[in-house]
């Protein structure tokens, strides 16, 4: 139920239908616009279907092959055929049944097929008409080898015609002809143009007999009727030399209007033993009567086989209403025959339909013979059963349908794979695109995660450096001018305004050692001890240089100002040390002191006039300068004047687009 489900839901109502399917053209738009889902589960209601349809299983051997045009003229010629039914009927359909040229490299195809047509229906004999369908393949691929349906939606008409717009190419030397295999007129279930008179604009016959306008409404065609369903058959043929005549019993007087003679089906091994005329007589006379005994009979069909072309898979004839209920079919021998020549004639059938009102009444009713029947290894019941060797036999018109219907679904089953194809492809090459995507996103991290290690390592070192920095400068400095303070307190201990005021001094410093030391994890939070910064250098000198004459030049203040707070405190940091180290080892009497700053960086030079460094090899700079300067991210360097002492050079550069400042 589910799946009949999803193929209504996929199929339009026309064509989900058996009763409505018509050969067409794909719409490769509305294949396109389904998801991909939709596309993988028509696919399968497509291959499900396909299953339950009948097969293309084409004939081989001898026998007709329809009408072909004269060849003479341009593909645009217009060319016609032209059925004349028997009364005025409702038609719901017409069939065209393509001739089939078996090509070397694509396999079997339609020849002679129009690609453009129109069909015309009328009632009057006096020429009026009226167009009841046009069919134009000009712009796309020709039906396949199957039979293409015309629905007339039940149009009125005592004749049909087939006119040709645009003519195709002949297979064999491109000439351009209209051929047909067959072609069928459905009013209901009956084929009301079953061996009915055919006009034509030209006909282009042959010497073998196998072209002919009649060929058109014979009822052979290039298939033979292999149904999907039901069970092996295999057919009734009578022992050799012996042509009993075959009665059936109806049971109930039934009015017979058709008859089909289903032939013997042939092996299938390659070649065939038989040419397709096995258990056809040359001459069958079937007769229909209400009593046993055949004294009422009244003739139903005279069937004569004057060549091998006159058989075929399936041999249907429409006769005249007649109510019977026994029917006698009577084989006829030439006696032009000689005696070994009538010693291999046999009788045979792989299936016989008597049709009352649509419906075929000799369905599993009992055959018998006279004289007779022999076991000869085939049942009669095998007449009647509804089988042949393929399986089920199906009414005409359900064949046609079915076949009709493969053609569609075959069609369309290749744009559906090539479509899934086409979206399964681009699936692919979008995971290859994600695969590589999520290595390259992959990667990424996995640089981003190193790079950003790499620079918390470096964090951690600068963290570590700085806090070594802190403590040796800040601490040390504050240190050593408490130590120098203590010295100045003895030597005032008699002074005791002096005294206070260094030891206010040294109290002073001692605090600050403590916020020193308690912010140098993170000394910028430590904001008092820098917020001015020309202030602080001030402050500082002062106190580091109190028994040393010096001189403090600042260029610039505002700019200095705008330092951030980490530049701000690092700045002062070198001052200090670098007024350390002169305080410690230089024996200087003067100090100059230079900041200067514009937008390109700030210059900071400091002087002094003591004894310089001592064993100089290449104008080293103290380690403790220089991880100042490190600090800094500015450049460092020191110089002897011929006056003596020491000049200490920073050179700090504005790096305002610096990844790390």
């Amino acid at each position: 139920m589910e799946l009949k489900k999803t193929v209504a839901t996929l199929l339009p109502p026309l064509l989900a239908s058996m009763l409505s399917t018509t050969a067409s053209i794909p719409d490769l738009s509305q294949i396109k616009a389904l998801s991909t889902s939709q596309l993988e589960e028509k696919l399968t209601a497509i291959d499900t279907e396909l299953e339950s349809l009948a097969h293309y299983s084409l004939r081989s051997g001898i026998g007709v092959i329809g009408y072909r045009s004269d060849s003479i003229g341009s593909g645009n010629r217009k060319e016609w055929i032209e059925v004349e039914l028997e009364d005025e009927v409702s038609v719901d359909e017409v069939v065209l049944v393509p001739t089939i040229w078996r090509d070397a490299e694509k396999g079997f195809q339609p020849d002679g097929f129009p690609e453009a047509f129109r069909v015309l229906a009328g009632t009057d004999r006096n020429g009026k008409s009226s167009i009841v369908a046009r069919h134009d393949f000009t712009d796309g691929p020709l039906p396949h080898i199957g039979p293409l349906v015309v629905p007339t939606a039940g149009v009125t008409a005592s004749w049909i015609r087939v006119e040709t717009i645009q003519l195709s190419p002949r297979a064999y030397n491109n000439d351009f002809v209209f051929q047909l295999s067959e072609l069928l007129v459905f009013s209901g279930e009956e084929n009301v143009a079953l061996h009915r008179p055919v006009k034509t604009s030209t006909s282009g016959g042959d010497h073998a007999g196998a072209w002919s306008e009649r060929h058109l409404v014979d009822g052979f065609m290039p298939y033979l009727m292999d149904s999907a369903q039901g069970s092996q058959s295999l057919a009734y043929v009578s022992s050799l030399g012996t042509l009993p005549s075959l009665i059936l019993d109806l049971e109930k007087e039934q009015p017979v209007s058709r008859i089909h003679l289903h032939s013997v089906d042939q092996s299938d091994t390659v070649p065939q033993a038989w040419a397709g005329d096995l258990g056809i007589p040359e001459r069958l006379k079937i007769e229909g009567a209400n009593s046993p005994d055949f004294s009422d009979a009244v003739p139903l069909l005279d069937y004569r086989r004057e060549s091998i072309n006159d058989s075929g898979p399936i041999h249907m004839y429409r006769i005249p209403e007649t109510p019977c209920r026994y029917v006698r079919f009577v084989p006829w021998i030439s006696s032009a025959l000689s005696d070994t020549q009538q010693g291999k004639m046999r009788i045979g059938f792989a299936e016989i339909e008597l049709f009352s009102n649509g419906h075929n009444v000799a369905r599993d009713k009992q055959f018998t013979t006279i004289p007779e029947h022999l076991n000869s290894g085939r049942s009669l019941s095998a007449l009647t059963d509804g089988n042949n060797l393929f399986g089920t036999i199906l009414s005409t018109r359900d064949w046609i349908r079915e076949l009709a219907r493969r053609q569609d679904l075959e069609m369309e089953r290749p744009l559906v794979i090539s479509e899934l194809n086409s979206r399964y492809g681009n699936q692919k090459t979008t995971l290859t695109y994600l695969s590589w995507l999520v290595g390259i996103l992959t990667a990424g991290i996995v640089i981003t995660i190193l790079i950003d290690r790499n620079i918390r390592l470096k964090q951690v070192t600068r963290m570590k450096e700085r806090f070594a920095a802190d403590l040796h400068d800040e601490l040390g400095a504050n240190l050593h001018t408490i130590g120098l303070l203590s010295d100045l307190a003895k030597e005032t201990v008699d002074s005791r305004e002096e005294l206070l005021e260094l030891l206010d001094q040294t109290r002073d410093f001692t605090e600050r050692s403590g916020i020193a030391a308690r912010y140098c994890t993170n000394i910028l939070e430590a904001e008092e001890l820098c917020e001015d910064l020309v202030e602080e250098i001030r402050r500082t000198s002062k106190r580091l240089l109190a028994d040393v004459e010096y001189e403090l030049v600042f260029e610039g203040e505002e700019l200095l100002h705008q330092l951030k707070p980490r530049k701000r405190f690092d700045l002062l940091f070198f001052y200090k040390e670098c007024l350390t180290n002169i305080i410690r080892h230089s024996g200087a009497t003067k100090v100059t002191s230079r900041f200067s700053a514009n937008k390109r960086g700030i210059l900071v030079t400091i002087a002094d006039n003591g004894h310089g460094l001592q064993n100089i090899n290449g104008n080293p700079v103290p380690p403790s300068i220089k991880r100042r300067a490190h600090l800094l991210r500015s450049q460092v360097s020191i110089e002897h004047p011929g006056k003596g002492g020491l000049r200490v050079i920073l050179k700090l550069k504005n790096r305002r687009f610096h990844i790390f400042k």
